[in-house]
C-alpha cells in the first residue's frame, strides 16, 4: 500500500512494462488517472534534461498534489505500468566527523541535538563509502602505525598489473564511473570519452574530489597510476556538490550505460535500502546487459549484517576492504545478506576483499591523495576486472558471472578471517588472469563447498555442532552461471551420502531458484540428523549434485542448450543430543527491521543511526551474545516461524529479545501450555511510549513524508498480551542511566519498566533517568525505585520460569556501551536449572512487585501502519486483524543415493573451474617489475615502493618453507670462493699496481676549477 500525502506534492517513479517514447508514456500515465475518477487531481510529468531524454525510457517522474491511495493503485492497475514508488533522495557526504569511535565513517551524519528535529540518516542514503585520508583505521587483529605508514601504496604495482597489461595486445573495454564526475582536463587521464551530467546543476567537473579520486584508480596514467588507463572511460556525474542524488538520476544514467554498451561500471555507494525497488530492478536490468557492475560492501563494519545495496546483490561483485598488511580493515561492512531473514538465512558477502585503507589516488585537480573505504577497494577490483576483461583470450566469455567465478575462484585466503568477513578472500590478479585464460563456460558455487568443521572460516556454521531434534542448518548457496545470462536447475539436485564417512546419518533438503537469472541463483541446503544418530558423535560427509542448464548462444550447439554440473561436498560434525537444559531457542520470527517500516533504535541517544536494520539475529547485531553463550556451553538454535512450530518439549529457555512483531491468538495460547509444562522464556524488551513516539517522528527526504515510528523499540503492547496470564506487564516509561548490579557496572539504555509483576516474584529497582521526560520537554529528572528486572516461577507442577528484563541494549552490539552477559548467565542459571542466584534474590536494590494498579498499561498507537510490514496482522475497515495462523514450514527431505567411496579429508581447495590447473598454467613472458625513483606527489610519504606480491608480515608457506635451504647454499658457495681466492693470493708473487692515468677531460676540468673559471655547456 502506497503512503497518502496529504496537501503536499509528492513524486513518484512511475515503472513500465518495457521501454516507451515519451508521448506514450505521458498517454498511459493519463489514461490511468482518468480512470480513478478524481477530478480534482493535480499532477504532472516532470521533464528530465539530460542525456537519455532523447531516447525510449521505461520510467517516468510523476509529481501529484492530493493524491489518494485509489489514484495510486488506479496507476498501477494499468497493464503497461509495472509499479509505482515514491522517488528516494540519496545523499552522500566525504566529510571526516570526529568520532570517540575509530572506525566511525565519514559519511555518518552528525546527530542534532534537538529530538523533535530528526532527519533521515545513514541508512536511509546511498551514502559515499569512503573514508577521510590520514585516518588510520584498527584493522580487526592488530595495527602498528608506524609499519602502515612506511608501505608502498600504489595498489596498481601492488597487485602486479603491470604483468597483464603488457602480457598481450589490449581491447581496450569501456569503463563508466557513477560518482561526482572529473574535470575536463585532469592531467592523469588520457582517453575520458565522454562526460555526462544526470544532477540539477550545470557543471561536469568535480567539486568534491571522490569521483576523481575513484577514476584514478581506475585508469590514471601518471604519478599515482591506475590499473587500465588506456580503458575508455565514461564518467557519469550523478551527485551535486551539495552530495544530493535522486533515484531517478540514477535511473536514466543506468539506462543511458546500457545504450553505450558499458563493460564494466564502478559503484562507489551504497545503503541497507535492498527494497528499493526501482533501484534493485535496475541493476539487474544491467548486468542482464552483461555489465559487470562492481561495488562496495559498505562502511559500517566491524558490526556484522551490515550490508549494503547494490553489493549485496547476487549479480554484483560486491567489494570489502583490507589494510596493507592483509587485516580485514575494521570499517568494512560484514554479512550476512539479511534479505533472507526470518525464515531462511543469508548468504556469503562480500564477494571478495582488497586494499582500501590508505590507498593512493588522484587529486582533484592534480596530484595524489589518499583515503581509505570500501569505495575505495571497489575502484582498485573495477579497474583489475577492467585490465582483465580487455587482456585476456577468450573476452567473448568474459560476462558478469564468469568475471565473479574467476575473482573467487582466483583470491588467496586470509588465515583466520570468517567468510562473512572476507568473503572468498583477497583479490589475486595474476591468478585471475590465469584462470580468465583458461575459462570454459560452467556453473558454479559459492561457497564452494559446506564444511560445519572448519573453523574459523565457516563461521557461525563451524561454532556449533548439529544433533537429532534440533532445527535444520541452513546454508545459503549462490548458484553463478557462466554459461548465459538465463539459466535451470535440471531435474532436481542428488543427494548423495558417503556410506563410509557416516553420510547417511544426516538428512538433506534443498530448493532452489526455479530460474537462474541474471546470472545467477539460490541453492538453500537444509540439513539435518536422522533420527538413528540421536546418540551418535562423530562426521558425516556427502555431497550434492547440481545440474545447470542455460540456452547456448550459438545455435550449433547440441540441443540449443549447455549445461554443467557442479558438485557440492557436505561434512558435519554430530554430536548426542543435548539435553533440554542446555537448548536456548532464539525467537527471530517476532523481530521486524528496516527496510521496509520505520523501526526505531532501541537506544535514542543514537540520533545519527535511528533505524534498526541489522536484522537482530544472533550472527548479526547478536553476534557477541551467541559466541558468549557457546562458550558456557549452551547451544542456541533459531526459530524463524511462529511459536506454535516447535516442540517445546526439547526446550530449556525460549529467548525473546527486542521483539517488534504481533503474536498470533494460538501462539498465546500454545505459549502459556508450554510454560506450564516446563518451558521457560525470558524477555529483553525496550521502550514503547506513544508520545515519545510521535516526538521522534522525522522528515525523511527520501520520500519527502514526515515517518512515524510502527512501534518504539520493542512492541511492548505485544508483548503485555503475551504475558498478561502470569500477571505481569511492562510499562511505557522511559529510562537510562548507570548503575551497579551484583557487583557489576551497568548501563541502562533507553529501556522500559516493569508494571505489573506477581507478587511472589523476585523483583530489581535503581534509581534512574527519566528519558521520557527530557525527550518531551527537555528537562531533567532522576526516578527513585525504576523496577527494571523481574524472576518468577509459575505456580503449575513442574512449570517454568518467566525472568524479563527491560532494555536489551547491554547484549546488543549495534551501540552496546557495557555488556550484561553476566545478567544473562545468571538468568540462564535460574531459567535452566531453576537456580535462583544469591546476589539477585538477596540483593540490596530488591523491592515489592509492583501492582501496576497507579498507572494505565501502554496502548497501541493510534493510526499506526504496522499492518503494512506486519507478518501477522492485515487491513481489515481500519482496524487491522491478525491474519490467519500461516502452516509451518515443511521441508521436502531429497531421497539419499548413498556412494560406497571415500570422501576428501580436506574440502578446502581453490575452485577448479572444469579443467584449469593453475599450476600448469604459464603466465606469458613479460619483463621483470623494476620500481623506479621519481620525484615524489605534493604531500606523499617517502616510503619505498616494494615491487612483487610478497607483502611485509606475511609471506608465502612455501616460500617460507626454502628460504633456509637457499641461504645455507648461497653461504656454501661464497665461503668457497673466498678461500680460492686465498690460496691464489698467496702462491702469487707481489706486483705494484700501476697507475692509473687520469683522463684528460678531468685534467682540464682540474686546470679550469683553479683557474677560477668555470667550465662552459
Amino acid at each position: 500500500t502506497l503512503p497518502s500525502c496529504g496537501s503536499r506534492i509528492l513524486s513518484y517513479i512511475v515503472a513500465f512494462t518495457g521501454y516507451f517514447s515519451a508521448k506514450a508514456r505521458s498517454l498511459y500515465i493519463s489514461r490511468a488517472l482518468q480512470g480513478a475518477g478524481d477530478g480534482a487531481l493535480e499532477w504532472h510529468i516532470v521533464p528530465r534534461e539530460n542525456p537519455a531524454s532523447d531516447f525510449p525510457s521505461d520510467f517516468e517522474l510523476l509529481h501529484i498534489r492530493q493524491a489518494s491511495p485509489r489514484s495510486l493503485l488506479t496507476l498501477e492497475d494499468h497493464p503497461y505500468i509495472k509499479r509505482v514508488t515514491p522517488q528516494r533522495k540519496v545523499f552522500r557526504t566525504l566529510k571526516y566527523i570526529p568520532s570517540p569511535e575509530p572506525a566511525a565513517p565519514c559519511n555518518a551524519t552528525r546527530g542534532t541535538q534537538k529530538w523533535q528535529s530528526w532527519q533521515s540518516s545513514r541508512p536511509f542514503r546511498r551514502s559515499s563509502l569512503s573514508l577521510g585520508s590520514g585516518f588510520w583505521h584498527a584493522t580487526g587483529r592488530h595495527s602498528s602505525r608506524r609499519l602502515l605508514r612506511a608501505i608502498p601504496r600504489h595498489v596498481a604495482q601492488i597487485l602486479q598489473a603491470d604483468k597483464s597489461y603488457r602480457s598481450t595486445k589490449q581491447l581496450n573495454k569501456i569503463v563508466a564511473v557513477f560518482d561526482t564526475g572529473l574535470s575536463e582536463k585532469h592531467p592523469h587521464f588520457k582517453n575520458v570519452k565522454e562526460r555526462t551530467n544526470w544532477t540539477n546543476e550545470k557543471t561536469l567537473d568535480d567539486g568534491l574530489g571522490h569521483g576523481t579520486f575513484v577514476a584514478g584508480v581506475i585508469a590514471s596514467m601518471r604519478e599515482c597510476q591506475g590499473f587500465a588507463p588506456d580503458s575508455e572511460l565514461h564518467i557519469f556525474r550523478v551527485f551535486t556538490n551539495n552530495q544530493v542524488s535522486y533515484t531517478s538520476w540514477f535511473l536514466d544514467a543506468f539506462n543511458y550505460a546500457i545504450l553505450k554498451k558499458i563493460d564494466v561500471l564502478n559503484l562507489s555507494i551504497g545503503g541497507p535500502d535492498f527494497m528499493d525497488h526501482p533501484f534493485v530492478d535496475k541493476v539487474w536490468e544491467l548486468t542482464a546487459n552483461r555489465v559487470i557492475m562492481v561495488s562496495a560492501i559498505g562502511n559500517d563494519g566491524p558490526l556484522y549484517g551490515t550490508l549494503n545495496n547494490p553489493a549485496d546483490q547476487m549479480d554484483v561483485i560486491g567489494v570489502g576492504g583490507i589494510d596493507f598488511e592483509d587485516n580485514i580493515a575494521r570499517f568494512s561492512s560484514r554479512g550476512m545478506t539479511t534479505w533472507e531473514l526470518p525464515g531462511g538465512y543469508g548468504r556469503v558477502k562480500p564477494d571478495i576483499v582488497t586494499y582500501g585503507s590508505g590507498v593512493r589516488g588522484s587529486g582533484m585537480k592534480e596530484g595524489c591523495r589518499s583515503l581509505s573505504g570500501t569505495s575505495v577497494a571497489s575502484p582498485v577490483v573495477a579497474g583489475a576486472v577492467t585490465l582483465l576483461a580487455s587482456t585476456v583470450l577468450n573476452r567473448e566469455l568474459v560476462n558478469p558471472a564468469s568475471m565473479k567465478q574467476a575473482l573467487i575462484a582466483s583470491a588467496r585466503r586470509l588465515p583466520g578471517v570468517n567468510m562473512f568477513e572476507q568473503g572468498h578472500g583477497k583479490l589475486d590478479l595474476i591468478r585471475a588472469y590465469q584462470i580468465l585464460n583458461s575459462y570454459r563456460p560452467q556453473a558454479s558455487l559459492s561457497p564452494s563447498y559446506i564444511d560445519l568443521t572448519e573453523c574459523p572460516y565457516m563461521w557461525p556454521y563451524c561454532s556449533q555442532p548439529i544433533y537429532y531434534g534440533g532445527m535444520p542448518t541452513i546454508v545459503n548457496v549462490t548458484i553463478l552461471n557462466g554459461m548465459g545470462v538465463t539459466g535451470r536447475v535440471v531435474d532436481k539436485p542428488i543427494w548423495q551420502p558417503y556410506l563410509p564417512q557416516n553420510g547417511d546419518n544426516i538428512d538433506v533438503a534443498i530448493s532452489y531458484s526455479p530460474v537462474l537469472w541474471p546470472w545467477a541463483g539460490y541453492l538453500a541446503v537444509s540439513i539435518s540428523v536422522a533420527k538413528k544418530a540421536a546418540s551418535w558423535e562423530g562426521i558425516a560427509q556427502g555431497h550434492v549434485m547440481v545440474t545447470v542448464a542455460s540456452p547456448a548462444e550459438n545455435d550449433s550447439e547440441v540441443g540449443g542448450e549447455l549445461t554443467s554440473t557442479v558438485k557440492l561436498p557436505i561434512k558435519v560434525k554430530i554430536v548426542p543430543t543435548p539435553p533440554r537444559s542446555k537448548r536456548v531457542l532464539w525467537d527471530q520470527y517476532h523481530n521486524l527491521r528496516y527496510p521496509p517500516g520505520y523501526f526505531p533504535r532501541d537506544n535514542l541517544r543514537m540520533k545519527n543511526d535511528p533505524l534498526d536494520w541489522n536484522g537482530d539475529h544472533i550472527h548479526t547485531n547478536f553476534r557477541d551474545m551467541y559466541q558468549h553463550l557457546r562458550s558456557m556451553g549452551y547451544f542456541v538454535e533459531v526459530l524463524g516461524a511462529p511459536i506454535t512450530c516447535f516442540d517445546a518439549s526439547q526446550y530449556g529457555t525460549l529467548l525473546m529479545v527486542d521483539s517488534e512483531e504481533e503474536y498470533f491468538p494460538e501462539e498465546i495460547t500454545k505459549l502459556r501450555r508450554d510454560i506450564d509444562n516446563g518451558l521457560s522464556l525470558i524477555i529483553f524488551s525496550d521502550w514503547y511510549n506513544t508520545s515519545v513516539m510521535r516526538k521522534v517522528k522525522f522528515y525523511d527526504e527520501n520520500t519527502r513524508q514526515w515517518w512515524m515510528p510502527d512501534t518504539g523499540g520493542a512492541n511492548i503492547p505485544a508483548l503485555n498480551d503475551l504475558i498478561s496470564v502470569w500477571g505481569m506487564a511492562f510499562s511505557d516509561g522511559l529510562y537510562e542511566g548507570d548503575f551497579t548490579l551484583a557487583d557489576h557496572d551497568m548501563y541502562y539504555a533507553s529501556g522500559c519498566s516493569i508494571a505489573r509483576f506477581p507478587e511472589d516474584g523476585i523483583v530489581i529497582a535503581k534509581n534512574l533517568k527519566d528519558q521520557g521526560l527530557e525527550v518531551l520537554k527537555q528537562e531533567t529528572a532522576v526516578v527513585e525505585g525504576v523496577p527494571i528486572l523481574g524472576l518468577y516461577q509459575t505456580p503449575s507442577d513442574g512449570g517454568g520460569r518467566i525472568a524479563l528484563y527491560g532494555d536489551s541494549n547491554c547484549i546488543d552490539d549495534s551501540h552496546r556501551q557495557k555488556d550484561c552477559f553476566w545478567l544473562l548467565d545468571a538468568l540462564l542459571q535460574y531459567t535452566s536449572y531453576s537456580m535462583t542466584p544469591p546476589s539477585l534474590s538477596h540483593s540490596h536494590s530488591r523491592v515489592a512487585p509492583p501492582t501496576g494498579a497507579e498507572h494505565p498499561l501502554p496502548q497501541r498507537l493510534e493510526g499506526n501502519h504496522l499492518y503494512r510490514y506486519s507478518k501477522v496482522l492485515e487491513a481489515h475497515l481500519g482496524d487491522p486483524k491478525p491474519r490467519p495462523l500461516p502452516a509451518c514450514p515443511h521441508l521436502s527431505w531429497a531421497k539419499p543415493q548413498p556412494v560406497n567411496e571415500t570422501a576428501p579429508s580436506n574440502l578446502w581447495k581453490h575452485q577448479k573451474l572444469l579443467s584449469v590447473d593453475l599450476d600448469k598454467v604459464a603466465l606469458p613472458n613479460v619483463r621483470a617489475y623494476r620500481p623506479q625513483v621519481r620525484p615524489l606527489s605534493p604531500g606523499e610519504s617517502g616510503a619505498w615502493d616494494i615491487p612483487g606480491g610478497i607483502m611485509p608480515g606475511r609471506y608465502n608457506q612455501e616460500v617460507g618453507q626454502t628460504i633456509p635451504v637457499f641461504a645455507f647454499l648461497g653461504a656454501m658457495v661464497v665461503l668457497s670462493f673466498f678461500v680460492v681466492q686465498l690460496t691464489k693470493s698467496k702462491s702469487k708473487p707481489k706486483r705494484r699496481k700501476p697507475r692509473i692515468k687520469r683522463p684528460t677531460y678531468l685534467q682540464q676540468q682540474q686546470q679550469q676549477q683553479t683557474s677560477g673559471k668555470n667550465p662552459t655547456v
